[in-house]
């Protein structure tokens, strides 16, 4: 635990979380604050993530490829499903046999537990020689304007928890287990266009 000593007036743009306030009465009716910052000692908490499992991400790739070339209306067109890194491209010879095979991955993707909630996608298919190409980009973490309207989202619900960013993941802290588990809920209601789980629970 580090002391902060000589603090008296708290800078609202500091992130004070992370601190617990102490009160002292001396003498001649004086009360002393300090803080002490505690890194969440004692206070439960658990981290907000957003995670693609890569492994079931690739097995609905390679299972939607086989469905694919299996499929009567497939069979002698020029059409492929690849994923590269977390990137997949449908690729077929027109606009609509795209489309047929963003609905038939979107259904494995579904199979495998796979969100494909805040995926990056075209508007429409990218049309070059024969073929017509539709990316879709899964993405690792939350980013920083997402994290904000998170964290909007648990102050203007006046829950009593502290948010913090950290790095591409949302730390919740809170006095009670109770406290935390209204943030999640609070957030599975949410519109938010992202996956999200929750970790690293701390009592």
């Amino acid at each position: 635990m580090t002391l902060l000593s000589n603090l008296f007036v708290l800078n609202n743009e500091h992130d004070w979380s992370n601190y617990h306030k102490y009160r002292k009465r001396e003498r001649y009716g004086y009360i002393i604050s300090f803080y002490v910052k505690t890194n969440g000692w004692n206070m439960p908490s658990f981290d907000i993530v957003s995670e693609v499992n890569e492994v079931e991400l690739r097995h609905a790739v390679e299972n939607a490829a086989r469905e694919m070339s299996t499929r009567f209306d497939f069979r002698g067109v020029l059409s492929s499903i690849e994923l590269k890194e977390l990137t997949v491209a449908l690729k077929s010879e027109s606009d609509f046999q795209v489309r047929q095979l963003e609905d038939l991955f979107r259904n494995h993707l579904s199979k495998r537990n796979v969100s494909a909630a805040g995926i990056e996608i075209e508007d429409k298919p990218v049309h070059s020689g024969r073929t017509y190409t539709l990316t879709m980009v899964f993405k690792q973490g939350i980013d920083q304007p997402m994290a904000k309207e998170i964290i909007k989202l648990t102050k203007e619900a006046k829950l009593k928890v502290q948010a913090s960013i950290q790095g591409d993941k949302v730390r919740i802290t809170g006095k009670k287990r109770d406290d935390l588990q209204e943030a999640i809920t609070l957030l599975k209601k949410s519109e938010l266009d992202i996956p999200l789980q929750y970790e690293n629970f701390r009592d």
